[in-house]
């Protein structure tokens, strides 16, 4: 079984065997039948379920994937499929354990861990959207949205400066020897620029062997590291104004480092032929030969330099830098917050919006230098704003509208506002992630109950909630006064009754070190 879903705190929580806890999600049933054709790809089906379900509306949701196309699906297609689940919005994906994970579980050398797991077979959903596997055509996310999905034969002969090919979504050995069949040894268009990062040292072992790296090499490929990279705008940033075509999972606006850059999400086929063309091309209509990707029976294992628990390394100081900081302080939440509207956006803020990685993410570890540039893209001058306000003892609100926080699990999107003393954030509905990340560290994450009142509220104005920690216990709503204009309105605080408990203490961190202290 293959499962994406949670991110930044509440990973390294599970890792330290500290469960997480979610709200039991509806669950919709995508049925495939079928086989992809080829240069028909994985990354193809999942952006045809984004061209379906769009990016937002889908919170607190399953994608279940079934029915017998799935078992001609490999597991790292099955994993692109579910990467980019995420960007649904949906809580995870899930495919079922099967013949095949045994198969990918055998070549790691890790077949005593298999299980099969399936849905019983009485199993009823909340939904269903059937996918013929031998319909699927090439496609392609067109900015800015991994949402705004097209055929590519509908844009077709766009013309392209770069093609980055990798990224957690589509770096898989089968993804880059198909890349490299494609490429050939061919020289790349003159005037594109062309990257690639393995997923990994072992897949970077792998097509070194085999031949596929010469191939790319001599293409004209730069060879990337094994690393976000070029996805969160780290490098290989697009030229001013540039189409750029890149395997990875998000084309939000200035995420690739270049603001103005036009970026298209598509699969390694379509991108590696796109090089060779200058223009965005379709595949199927390049009058290619079918690759046939080798069995692979065994992957490389290469755990050198990894430091497992029980070793005989032992690490007695921790060692900081200038550019690391001390791990972010939160206070409980108190009985009255005087606040202000420091900000109001409108419908699909990602997590690049209010954290910009690029140029910014070298500040990651140093969350007071990092917290400068909170809503950068958006409005440069919050982050002064909201230290200000701080300072003088006025907390801060965010007032959002749709979709708020989607994109990344990137957790600096709330602790950063936290440190600026942002305490609420109001929107019309913000993504399960980020909402979980929100309660993390101890700020309030509301939605209106009337959209009116999104609409009546504005930057600025004078916000109250009284008796904070009775309301948060006693249920769903919680009462908002504007002060500045003079009235109250309700709001809905959809959290767990474990995310309660981390709110009134302030952040989860909180309870951690209090549990810590007790024991």
């Amino acid at each position: 079984m293959i499962a994406i879903g949670a991110g930044g705190l509440d990973v390294a929580l599970a890792m330290a065997g500290i469960p997480f806890q979610i709200v039991c999600p509806k669950v919709i049933e995508i049925r495939l039948k079928g086989k992809l054709r080829p240069f028909c790809t994985a990354k193809d089906v999942i952006l045809t379920v984004l061209q379906k379900f769009g990016v937002k509306g889908n919170v607190n949701t399953v994608f279940e994937y079934t029915g017998p196309g799935v078992t001609n699906l490999s597991i790292p297609e099955r994993a692109t499929i579910c990467n980019m689940g995420a960007e649904c919005g949906v809580t995870t994906s899930v495919f079922p354990s099967d013949e095949a994970t045994k198969a990918f579980l055998k070549a790691q050398g890790r077949e005593n861990d298999y299980s099969p797991v399936t849905a019983d077979a009485d199993a009823t959903y909340d939904g269903l959207f059937e996918i013929d596997l031998g319909t699927v055509v090439p496609m392609a996310a067109c900015p800015h949205s991994p949402g705004n999905v097209k055929k590519v034969s509908e844009i077709a002969g766009l013309k392209v400066n770069q093609i980055a090919i990798g990224s957690c979504t589509n770096s898989s050995y089968a993804d880059l020897f198909k890349a490299g069949q494609i490429l050939g040894g061919q020289s790349i268009h003159p005037d594109v620029c062309l990257a690639v990062a393995p997923g990994s040292r072992e897949v970077l072992q792998m097509i070194t062997e085999d031949g596929t790296l010469l191939k790319m090499v001599r293409s004209g490929a730069r060879i990337m590291e094994s690393a976000c990279g070029f996805c969160i705008g780290n490098h290989f940033s697009p030229n001013s104004n540039g189409i750029s075509l890149r395997t990875n999972n998000r084309n939000f606006e200035s995420r690739s480092g270049t603001k103005d850059a036009q970026v298209y999400l598509v699969s390694p086929e379509t991108a590696a032929v796109s090089a060779l063309r200058g223009v965005l091309t379709d595949p199927m209509t390049a009058g290619l030969d079918e690759i046939q990707v080798p069995e692979v029976k065994s992957f490389k294992h290469d755990d050198n330099l990894f430091i497992f628990p029980n070793s005989d390394v032992k690490t007695t100081e921790i060692i900081r830098g200038p550019n690391i900081g001390n791990p972010p302080q939160c206070s409980p939440l108190t009985d009255r917050i005087n606040a202000v509207v420091a900000i109001k956006v409108g419908d699909k803020i990602t997590t690049d919006h209010i954290m910009p990685a690029g140029a910014r993410l070298k500040y990651r570890s140093n969350i007071e230098k990092y917290s400068e540039f909170v809503f950068e893209p958006v409005d440069p001058t919050f982050s002064k704003r909201a230290s200000e306000n701080k300072a003088i003892g006025i907390s801060n609100i965010i007032v959002a509208g749709q979709s708020y926080g989607q994109g990344s699990s990137r957790e600096h999107a709330a602790i950063c506002p936290m440190h600026l003393g942002v305490k609420a954030v109001m929107a019309l509905s913000i993504e399960r992630i980020h909402q979980a990340n929100l309660c993390n560290f101890g700020i309030l994450p509301l939605t209106f109950v009337d959209e009116s009142d999104y609409l009546s509220i504005s930057q600025d104005d004078q916000i109250e909630i009284k008796d904070v920690l009775a309301q948060i216990e006693a249920g769903n709503s919680i009462l908002v006064s504007n002060v500045t204009k003079g009235y109250v309105f309700k709001m809905n605080l959809e959290a767990s009754g474990a995310q309660r408990q981390m709110l009134l203490a302030g952040g989860r961190l909180n309870q951690i070190k209090e549990s810590l202290t007790d024991g």
